[in-house]
């Protein structure tokens, strides 16, 4: 019989009822017990929802992050966390975003602390705690919160199967801030391992799956030598391993995984289907085989008759050796498309959240097991829609078509070079030294989001909605001129979400109502569903950026989202590739950029958040997503004249070894997260000459910590060592919206103030 599992469920709740939970937390509004309880009530509905699964994924679900998790569960802790007295859930936040509860300095509470690096797990666009590595890193385990959530699966009559994220992953995806040599930690790091699975054994645990996703990628041959060190120490534990990979192909690190002494793999084949037939010829007779078959990071429906007839073959050969599965955790998918009650009904029909793939997973299983008749009413059903999507009209669009044959170099060129455009640019803005702007959006408050809310429900007429979002822009205004910021934003009242507001006024975009998934910790977006050519049929900014600016002298920019971070940001249609969907987000983007031109608006805001994101996970295959990635942001920014400003900006990802297709971007100022790093994202400048403006940010704004002007003043020097000053601007690291304004106001406060400091001693 072929046995089903799943490598993760989404933590949330079909409701967000974690995020809730935990930012009722955070202000004190609720205890630590109703936290956990709330998590526990969780975990027991995501169980049940997986129960027909023969193996079911404990220690997935997270209270913020799993990396996280696993840093203080190997006892991982930054210094600057350590020695702390009071509750470690606590100390867990103060890692996680700088602090755990509101009133830092009072007695008994969490006081606030550097908040830890976070960057993109992969390819996707979830953000993980950095881990933090010295030469003198000591491990000690803490396993009580795997244990306990063990403990109650078993209570619950759930089988459970452990998910651990495995030591070389573990240690190449985390930083040494001393430059010392990660893997030389790995000899103290394994028999932590070893203890934490014998732990396990010991709970009647009998397999755990370690997830390795990093064979997926270009190692080096001493990372490739730690696989087999850590796992021939592993193999001597008491418990089954089940190696996951996902996201991608083994390629060269194939064979190598094929011979670890483990006692199953698993492989995504979603992207790796090719691959299957050489693991089996690689692999011994008594292991595993574990395959992704279930698309884990998109939202559309399995072909599952296709997928029988390229599995089944599989299924005879392998016997009881195949377990089935999606291909990735299921964190990257909404919860439940069945919540959907507004969602128009052809497009329901072609898609499936997690627990819809969890039951094409039982479809599939049952066909293996028993025959495709036992489950020929659920497979006939399955063929009807993917075939109404093949042949829906709504997908195709004859003059998107033609528009993206006709695009040529010349959409992507600017009319002349930076200096050029500088000098005109500097004659237009007369800007000062180190002129201070911010990214884009204020705090999204509680007077906007139910302004938005009675709208939507058809409480506000569309001059009542028009006058509330009017009157929040009025008031970023105000404040940004009380504060001296140089270049103004709007501040985004009327915008859900950068991706969302925009898909929801171009052509070829379905939205959902709960189609949430987590970005990090609390931070939840709902992707729009990409499934046919995109247009534009009417302006989008324009009116709102023309009214922002009525209200000041000083430059307001126009914001945009970038056609990459759009594409990478969406759930994108698999009927077309990638980069046909971003060029035609690209012309789409264009129109709104010359529209906002021609209304006077002299700088404009093209964000490109995910631009590295997007990167395929081997290098070798960069330079052909860059080329397309690139010149769909040019198409999209270089239709105007000199003397308008492009910005872009970019947020939590290591931009060092892309620094040359950021540059060929050419854009005339980027804006880039460094606050978390130190300033280390700039170490690239050393020896790349970063030709155009540049602000790095200074305010850490996922954090509530408020930063003095010390603090980014010494930033700033450190920028300056790199880049000349009159290239340099002030600015946050990323949007304020997810901030309240009394945070905002002093942290913009002090960096207006270091700005100055600054000017005076240039």
């Amino acid at each position: 019989m072929i046995t089903t599992h799943n490598l993760g469920f989404p933590r949330i709740g079909a409701a967000r009822e974690l995020k809730f939970a935990l930012e009722s937390y955070w202000k004190g509004l609720a205890s630590r017990a109703e936290l956990e309880a709330l998590g526990a009530q969780l975990r027991k509905q995501h169980w049940q929802a997986q129960s027909g699964l023969d193996w079911i994924p404990v220690g997935d679900f997270s209270f913020y992050d799993q990396v996280l998790d696993t840093s203080f569960a190997l006892g991982n802790l930054p210094q600057r966390a350590r020695g702390f007295r009071g509750d470690e859930l606590d100390n867990y936040f103060r890692v996680a975003r700088g602090r755990s509860i509101q009133g830092a300095g009072e007695p008994g509470s969490c006081c606030g602390i550097a908040a830890g690096e976070m960057t993109k797990w992969f390819d996707t666009n979830y953000h993980y705690i950095v881990p933090e590595f010295s030469a003198d890193s000591q491990f000690r385990l803490d396993p009580s919160r795997l244990l306990e959530q063990i403990a109650e699966a078993s209570e619950q009559g759930v089988k459970t199967k452990p998910v651990l994220i495995g030591p070389v992953t573990y240690l190449r995806l985390g930083k040494s801030k001393d430059d010392s040599d990660r893997l030389a930690l790995l000899e103290r790091l394994l028999p932590v391992y070893s203890e934490l699975l014998e732990a396990m054994a010991a709970n009647g645990i009998e397999w755990v799956q370690i997830d390795e996703p990093v064979l997926v990628t270009e190692i080096e041959p001493a990372w490739r030598h730690a696989f087999n060190l850590a796992y021939h120490h592993l193999k001597s534990c008491r418990i089954k391993i089940l190696l996951a990979t996902y996201f991608g192909t083994l390629q060269d690190n194939l064979h190598l995984a094929c011979n670890l002494p483990v006692a199953g793999i698993h492989l995504d084949a979603i992207n790796a289907r090719d691959e299957i037939q050489p693991m089996l010829n690689l692999l011994s007779s008594h292991k595993v085989v574990s395959l992704g078959v279930i698309n884990g990071r998109n939202i559309w429906k399995t072909d599952l008759n296709a997928t029988l007839d390229w599995l089944e073959p599989f299924a005879e050969r392998l016997g009881n050796r195949l377990w089935i599965a999606p291909s990735c955790s299921l964190l990257h998918v909404p919860v439940d498309l069945g919540n959907e009650q507004k969602l128009d009904d052809e497009i329901k029909s072609w898609l499936a959240f997690a627990i819809q793939k969890l039951e094409e997973l039982r479809v599939l299983s049952i066909a293996l097991n028993h025959g495709r008749s036992a489950v020929s009413a659920e497979l006939q059903a399955n063929q009807a829609a993917i075939a109404s999507r093949r042949s829906s009209y709504r997908v195709s669009n004859p003059a998107v078509k033609q528009a993206l044959a006709a695009i040529n170099p010349a959409l992507g060129q600017r009319g002349n070079p930076y200096p050029v455009r500088a000098r005109k640019q500097d004659a237009l803005l007369r800007l000062p030294l180190y002129p201070t702007t911010t990214i884009g959006s204020f705090p999204q408050t509680a007077e906007i989001r139910q302004a938005r809310s009675r709208f939507k429900a058809g409480e506000l007429d569309d001059a009542a909605y028009q006058f509330a979002m009017k009157t929040e822009i009025e008031r970023s205004v105000r404040e940004q001129e009380a504060l001296g910021l140089d270049v103004l934003v709007h501040g985004e009242a009327e915008r859900n979400d950068m991706v969302e507001y925009f898909g929801e006024q171009l052509e070829g975009y379905a939205f959902s109502q709960f189609g949430w998934v987590q970005s990090y910790g609390s931070r939840c977006v709902k992707p729009p569903i990409l499934y046919g050519d995109i247009s534009r049929p009417k302006a989008m900014t324009v009116e709102w950026i023309r009214h922002a600016q009525s209200l000041t002298e000083k430059p307001m920019k126009g914001m945009l989202t970038g056609p990459v971070t759009i594409l990478n940001w969406s759930f994108v249609r698999d009927d077309q590739s990638r980069s046909a969907s971003c060029y035609q987000l690209a012309l789409a983007i264009r129109e709104e950029v010359l529209d906002l031109e021609k209304a006077g608006v002299k700088v404009i805001q093209i964000d490109e958040a995910a631009l590295r994101e997007g990167l395929p996970l081997r290098k070798s295959q960069w330079k052909a997503y860059l080329d397309w990635a690139v010149e769909s942001f040019r198409i999209a920014a270089n239709g105007v004249q000199d003397e308008t400003q492009i910005h872009t900006h970019m947020c939590y990802s290591e931009f060092n070894d892309i620094i040359s297709a950021i540059a060929d971007m050419d854009a005339d100022v980027i804006t880039i997260e460094t606050s978390r790093s130190d300033m280390e994202l700039l170490d690239v400048f050393d020896h790349f000459n970063y030709p155009n403006e540049i602000g790095p940010g200074v305010y850490d704004i996922h954090s509530p910590n408020i930063p003095t002007r010390e603090h980014m003043v010494g930033l700033m020097r450190k920028a300056a060592e790199r880049i000349p000053a009159e290239r340099l601007w002030v600015n946050p690291d990323c949007g304020l919206k997810t901030r309240q304004w009394a945070e905002v106001i002093p942290a913009l406060t002090s960096m207006v103030a270091a700005a100055k400091i600054l000017r005076a001693s240039s």
